[in-house]
C-alpha cells in the first residue's frame, strides 16, 4: 500500500494574493483614511502654527540677544504673506504629525505581498526613520540655525555713511529653516536606505567601501541641491551625510553577518536532515 502524497505546502504570498480590484478598493480606503488624517492634523495645527513660528524663530532671537539685539523685529511686508505661511507650516505640522500613521497605512498594503521574514526586517526601519528625522531636525534647530544667524548678526557695521543691520523678513527666515530642517531630516534615512538596498542585496559593505570617494562626491552634490545656495550651508550638510553613509557601511556589514549565519545554519539543518534520511 503506497502512502498518499502530501501537497505541496502554499506559498505565503501565493495564500495572501488577491483579485486586483480588491486591490484597488484597499488602495483607496488607505489613501482616504491618509487624507482625512492630514486633514483633521491640519485644521488643529493652524491653531498652534503661530506658537510653531514662535519656536522656529527661538535660535533668531537668542542670536540677536548674544549680538546686543534686544527687541529685533522679523517682519512681514506682503498684505496676506504671514496668513500663507501660517496655512504651509500647518500642513508641514500635519505631515510630521501623522507620518507615522501614514507610514503604516502603507506598511498595511505592501505588508501581503511580503514574507513573513521581510515583513519583521521592514518593521525596524519604520521606528527608525522618525528617529533619524528628528536627530536631523534637532541638528539643525540647535546648532545650524544658531550659527546661519550668529553669522549673519556678524555681518552688521557702522559705516561712515550709515549703519548696516541685519533686519530679515519673516518668510526669508522660515524658507531658511523649513528647507534646513526637510534637507537634514531627509539625508539622516541615508543609513536607512543604505540597509534596505543591503538587505535586498542591491549593495555590499565591500562595494560601498570601494565606492566611498565616488559617494563623498556625490554627497556634496545633493548637500548643494538641498540646501540654500551658500558653501556653508553646503558644507555644513556633507559633512554628516559622511558620518551617515559610515554608518550605512556598518548596517551592510551587520546584514551580511547576519545572512552569512542564516544561511550557514539552514545549511547545517538540511545536512543533519540528510544524514537522518540516510540513516533511517
Amino acid at each position: 500500500m503506497t502512502a498518499k502524497a502530501l501537497p505541496p505546502p502554499e506559498d505565503e504570498v501565493e495564500a495572501s494574493r488577491a483579485p486586483l480590484m480588491d486591490h484597488l478598493v484597499e488602495l483607496r480606503q488607505r489613501l482616504t483614511r491618509i487624507l482625512i488624517a492630514i486633514g483633521v492634523v491640519f485644521c488643529a495645527g493652524w491653531f498652534v502654527s503661530q506658537k510653531g513660528l514662535d519656536i522656529l524663530l527661538v535660535p533668531f532671537s537668542d542670536s540677536a540677544l548674544r549680538h546686543g539685539r534686544e527687541g529685533t523685529e522679523v517682519v512681514f511686508t506682503a498684505p496676506l504673506e504671514l496668513l500663507f505661511i501660517k496655512l504651509k507650516l500647518s500642513f508641514l505640522i500635519a505631515i510630521a504629525v501623522t507620518f507615522p500613521f501614514i507610514a503604516y497605512q502603507v506598511y498595511a498594503f505592501v505588508a501581503p505581498g511580503l514574507y513573513r521574514q521581510e515583513r519583521a526586517a521592514v518593521l525596524p526601519f519604520l521606528v527608525v526613520m522618525p528617529v533619524l528625522f528628528v536627530g536631523g531636525a534637532s541638528l539643525v534647530y540647535f546648532s545650524v540655525l544658531p550659527i546661519f544667524m550668529d553669522l549673519s548678526f556678524d555681518q552688521e557695521f557702522a559705516g561712515a555713511a550709515a549703519r548696516v543691520v541685519y533686519l530679515p523678513k519673516v518668510k526669508e527666515y522660515y524658507d531658511l529653516a523649513i528647507s534646513l530642517l526637510t534637507a537634514f531630516g531627509l539625508a539622516f534615512q541615508l543609513p536607512v536606505v543604505l540597509a534596505l538596498l543591503a538587505r535586498a542585496g542591491v549593495v555590499s559593505a565591500s562595494g560601498l567601501r570601494k565606492g566611498r570617494k565616488y559617494a563623498v562626491i556625490v554627497i556634496f552634490i545633493v548637500a548643494a541641491i538641498m540646501t540654500p545656495p551658500d558653501p556653508f550651508s553646503q558644507f555644513i550638510l556633507g559633512i554628516p551625510l559622511i558620518g551617515l553613509y559610515e554608518a550605512g557601511i556598518i548596517s551592510a556589514a551587520l546584514i551580511e553577518r547576519g545572512r552569512r549565519r542564516r544561511e550557514a545554519a539552514e545549511a547545517a539543518a538540511e545536512a543533519a536532515e540528510a544524514g537522518e534520511a540516510r540513516t533511517a
